[in-house]
């Protein structure tokens, strides 16, 4: 059977809790989305990169692959860097990737952006800090 991938992408730190941060959210995507592949990379400071998770994928039947930057905002890495290690000319956001014996589809996501859920959890996060006064 196969299944689709999930590359979840951070930046990268030398604070391990950043790395730590990005595995965290990858274990609960895919503990909560059994039917999914679920991995991480890292654009800089951390391994596994984003071509070595890429390349994981190939000892995976998947038959698609999502890369989903854990970004709040767009910037370069967003629009020309992460692009770029994954073979696709800025802006685009569909493309090819080559699997042993097969290519799939790989799409790449919007960061984060203005969710309502992100301000949900900032309230949150507001209303924890003001339990403390």
């Amino acid at each position: 059977m196969t299944k689709t991938g999930i590359l979840l992408v951070g930046h990268g730190s030398k604070k391990e809790y950043n790395k730590n941060l990005i595995t965290k959210t990858a274990e609960i995507i895919a503990q909560k989305n059994p039917d999914y592949i679920v991995r991480c990379g890292f654009m800089e400071f951390n391994e596994p990169t984003i071509r070595e998770s890429l390349d994981s994928f190939k000892q995976d039947e998947v038959d698609s692959i999502a890369v989903v930057p854990l970004f709040l905002a767009r910037g370069v890495h967003i629009d020309e860097d992460i692009p770029g290690i994954l073979g696709l000319a800025p802006g685009q956001k569909k493309g090819l990737f080559s699997l042993t014996g097969k290519e799939v589809p790989l799409v790449y996501a919007d960061p984060i952006g203005p969710n309502p859920l992100l301000a949900d959890l900032m309230m949150e996060n507001a209303k924890a800090a003001l339990d403390l006064i």
